[in-house]
C-alpha cells in the first residue's frame, strides 16, 4: 500500500516540475520544484512512520519433550540345543538269547534261519542305518551286510535273524557278526563287545553223533533275604543238545540224596531242570556250606564241577 501512495506522490512532483517550467522563469520554477519535493518527503513522513517496534529477542532456552525411559525387550536365551550322544554311545548291545545251540549238526547245504534277539543298551534311537555286518569266520553263505530290520529305543530288544547254509564240506563252522552305526563304529554284545556268532557241525553221515554240547547250572534262594523257618535252595540245570537225543543225568547233594533222570529231546536245543533243597532253622546252623553236583551218566559220562553255597541267617 505505501508503494502505490509513493509512486503517485513521485508523479504529482513530476507533472507539477514539468508544467512550470513550461510556464514560468526559471528561479521560479525551481522554488515550486523545491517545495513539491519538501512536501513530498513530508507526505512520506506521515504516510510511512518508522518502525519503532523492538524486535522480539530470540528465545534462549528451547522447551524440550520430557525424557521417557523406554524399556528394552527383555532378552531371550537361545534355547539350549539337547544333548547329542556321542558316537560310542550308540555302541551298546547285549545278547539275550538265541534260537539255534552251538554245536548243532547240519546235513551239508541244508538251510537254516539263526535268530539273536539283542538288547540296545545304549542311549541312542537305533534306526534303519544301522546295519549288521560280517565280522570273521565263514560266511555260510549271507550276505556282508544288512541293514537292521526295525527302529529300536533304548532298552528295546531287535530279532535278528539271518538265513544261512551249512558248506557241503563235513566239520565245524562258526560265523561271527557285529552291529554297525550309520557312523561305520562297529560293535557287538557285552562288556567286551564282542561278535555274536553262531557255530554249527555238518555232517554227511546217516546217523551223526549227537550229544550233549553244554551244561549250565545256578543256585537261587527262596526268600532271597531273612531268617525263616524254611529256606529253600533251588539248583536249575540247563542241558543243550546239538540233535535228537535220549540223555540221563544226576544231581547230587552233599547230604547224599541224589537223583537220576533222563530227558528225550526231538530236535537240537535246551532243556531246563530243577532240583529243590529245604533247609530248616535249628537243624542246621548259620555258615553251614552245602554243594549240589551235576554228572552226565548217558550217552556219555561226565562230571561237571560241584556248586556251592553257605546256609546264611541274615534279617
Amino acid at each position: 500500500m505505501s508503494k502505490h501512495i509513493k509512486y503517485i506522490l513521485f508523479t504529482s512532483v513530476v507533472i507539477s516540475s514539468l508544467i512550470l517550467s513550461a510556464c514560468g522563469s526559471g528561479n521560479a520554477q525551481e522554488a515550486t520544484i523545491q517545495t513539491a519535493v519538501a512536501q513530498t518527503v513530508a507526505a512520506q513522513s506521515v504516510l510511512l512512520p518508522a518502525n519503532t517496534e523492538t524486535p522480539s529477542a530470540l528465545p534462549t532456552d528451547i522447551a524440550l519433550l520430557p525424557t521417557t525411559n523406554i524399556t528394552p525387550f527383555p532378552t531371550v536365551p537361545s534355547p539350549t540345543p539337547p544333548a547329542v550322544p556321542s558316537k560310542a554311545e550308540c555302541a551298546k548291545a547285549s545278547l539275550v538269547s538265541e534260537n539255534i545251540p552251538d554245536g548243532m549238526i547240519f546235513k551239508p547245504g541244508d538251510v537254516f534261519t539263526k535268530t539273536w534277539q539283542i538288547t540296545n543298551t545304549s542311549t541312542c534311537v537305533w534306526d534303519t542305518n544301522y546295519k549288521i555286518v560280517f565280522w570273521s569266520g565263514d560266511i555260510l553263505g549271507g550276505a556282508y551286510v544288512y541293514n537292521i530290520p526295525q527302529v529300536t529305543g533304548p532298552g528295546a530288544t531287535l530279532p535278528i535273524s539271518l538265513v544261512l547254509t551249512a558248506p557241503t564240506v563235513d566239520g565245524t563252522y562258526r560265523s561271527e557278526w557285529a552291529l554297525q552305526t550309520p557312523d561305520s563304529i562297529a560293535f557287538g554284545v557285552g562288556m567286551y563287545s564282542a561278535p555274536f556268532y553262531t557255530e554249527i557241525v555238518v555232517s554227511s553221515l546217516a546217523k551223526p553223533a549227537y550229544a550233549v554240547t553244554n551244561v549250565e547250572y545256578h543256585i537261587e534262594r527262596t526268600p532271597p533275604t531273612g531268617c525263616p523257618t524254611n529256606t529253600r535252595y533251588t539248583l536249575y540245570a540247563t542241558f543243550t543238545t546239538n540233535g535228537p537225543l535220549e540223555f540221563t543225568y544226576m544231581i547230587d547233594q552233599s547230604d547224599g540224596n541224589e537223583g537220576t533222570k533222563t530227558i528225550k529231546m526231538t530236535e537240537a536245543g535246551s532243556k531246563t531242570v530243577s532240583r529243590e533243597w529245604m533247609l530248616t532253622k535249628g537243624i542246621v546252623r548259620p555258615g553251614d556250606h552245602r554243594w549240589f553236583s551235576v554228572t552226565l551218566i548217558t550217552p556219555e559220562y561226565k562230571e561237571y564241577p560241584r556248586i556251592g553255597f553257605n546256609y546264611d541267617c541274615v534279617k
